[in-house]
């Protein structure tokens, strides 16, 4: 059983508390690093996985961040925080030693099957602990620390991100018997075996964090209601629809990069979790540049620089293989990789501030969350479409011939040779071009208070990377704010007694 909760909190144990939170960060991404994100994919592609069930694994963390919603009413019912956080974590950690032990089962489809539902006990359950989070940490560090408290973990979580990932790359390279740097089942045994001890890591020191009282249950609004507000805003309508086909055409192509470059390209997984590293490196050194950008003149603007440049990348993606010799292409995709990570991070700021600047002052969570479970429906569903795009277009080929003279009179011949793969990342593209459109019928007016700005903005970036994608910085914008919703809820009543 977990502690009850603490009325009066002492100075030394906010402190030991916070210290616990940052234990409880390292250790989190660590978990993060080396059982999620490429390094999911890169099991399920030696197990064997088609397109399809890659689509599937890359749906997962957005489609269970949709608990985090129905999660909030469970908070009020159990009314402890910290509870229903250990519980959550503890429950959906014991996945990864279920998961690590796939890649010795005979039956490959069974394997994957299993990988498929160890990867959402574990996302559903951790996205209700997440929402369990939010609100504990919100009521348990005063509001004028709260920066400060985000921006640490946001730096422990970098580092170690960055040093699991690295970690994983020499496990799944170094690991592969057959030198092709693909991984093995010794290997992917090892990785997720040291996640789920260090997520046990994390849980422990977490389960010493104190935790406030929740306040004294009062009449709420109804959450359904709360979350169809902003849809009934003509203004905010239209940043929603830009932000779910922005999320949409992102999330058709990003996640199967890893897979492409793995199958179509020939390198190895450790190469592709080395792109990983890249592309978080490049999003860390600019996004203080976005910031001073988004200040000087309008988050609009910088999605409007940021966004297109993004999706110029997907479409060049297209050609990674038409480069000529391995040196060649590795250096292109390192481009790329670098490339992405810096345009990912101004949209994923921008995107952030945007949503707090044009949501009625007063009522921004309610604005935000139903932002965040639009987005991640559409996030969700992409990656799914992009399964199924991926094997219809698998065993289909464009070829194109084009013929002239040269001036010396003879007869030249090009053909261009287009793939399954081009043909994918085109169209998300394609889609890509219509989310800017969307963006062209977004007005921003109105201010957002720099500190709120600047906490919502690390709130989110502490999340680090967790989806398949090689990209930094593509889940920002889906994060749900359940710990200000629960709050929100309850402004019923004080609303009506300073009316009365």
């Amino acid at each position: 059983m977990t502690p009850a909760p603490v009325h009066d909190i002492s100075p030394g144990q906010l402190r030991e508390g916070g210290r616990r939170l940052m234990y409880d960060a390292a250790f989190a991404t660590v978990v993060g690093t080396l059982n999620s994100g490429v390094v999911l994919v890169a099991y399920a592609l030696m197990l064997g996985a088609s397109s399809t069930v890659i689509g599937v694994l890359a749906a997962i963390p957005f489609l269970t961040q949709l608990l985090q919603a129905p999660a909030v009413a469970l908070l009020e019912r159990v009314r402890s925080r910290r509870r229903v956080a250990i519980i959550g974590l503890f429950v959906a950690r014991l996945a990864l030693p279920l998961m690590a032990v796939l890649g010795f089962l005979p039956d490959r489809n069974v394997a994957l099957l299993l990988l498929v539902i160890g990867e959402t006990i574990h996302c559903g359950l951790n996205a209700v602990a997440g929402c369990a989070w939010n609100s504990w940490i919100r009521d348990l560090i005063p509001e004028q620390k709260l920066g400060l408290f985000f921006a640490r973990r946001t730096i422990w979580a970098t580092v170690l991100g960055i040093g699991g990932t690295g970690l994983a790359a020499a496990a799944l390279q170094f690991g592969d018997p057959s030198g092709r740097g693909g991984g093995s089942p010794m290997a992917f045994a090892a990785v997720y075996g040291l996640g789920f001890v260090s997520s046990l890591i994390s849980t422990w020191h977490l389960s010493r964090v104190p935790e406030p009282p929740m306040p004294a249950p009062v009449q709420q609004r109804k959450l359904g209601r709360l979350l169809l507000e902003p849809l009934r805003d003509p203004g905010f309508r239209n940043l929603i629809r830009f932000f779910a086909s922005w999320q949409c055409a992102v999330n058709l192509a990003a996640p199967f990069f890893s897979v492409y470059m793995i199958r179509q390209l020939g390198t190895s997984a450790g190469f592709v979790l080395l792109m990983s590293i890249v592309s978080q490196a490049a999003n860390i050194v600019v996004l203080r540049g976005w910031g001073r950008l988004s200040d000087r003149f309008t988050n609009k603007t910088v999605l409007s620089f940021a966004a297109p440049a993004f999706i110029l990348c997907i479409a060049a993606m297209a050609l990674a293989g038409q480069i000529g010799p391995p040196g060649w292409t590795i250096a292109y995709l390192t481009l790329l990789h670098v490339l992405m990570g810096m345009t990912s991070a101004g949209v994923a700021l921008a995107s952030s501030a945007i949503g707090l600047k044009l949501a009625p002052r007063g009522r921004a969570t309610a604005y935000v969350a139903t932002n965040a479970l639009v987005t991640a429906l559409a996030a969700g569903a992409a990656p799914l479409l992009g399964g199924l795009f991926a094997t219809f277009f698998e065993k289909r080929q464009l070829r194109l011939a084009l013929e002239w003279r040269s001036p010396t009179g003879a007869l030249d011949l090009v053909t261009l040779s287009i793939g399954w793969w081009q043909f994918f990342f085109l169209i998300s593209a394609a889609v890509g071009l219509y989310s800017l459109h969307r963006l062209a019928s977004v007005r921003e007016e109105g201010e957002v208070p720099r500190r709120e700005m600047l906490q919502h903005v690390l709130n989110v970036a502490r999340r680090g990377v967790r989806n398949a994608s090689t990209v930094a910085g593509l889940r920002a914008a889906v994060a749900f704010p359940a710990g200000r919703l629960i709050q929100e809820r309850r402004q019923r009543r004080g609303e009506r007694r300073d009316a009365a």
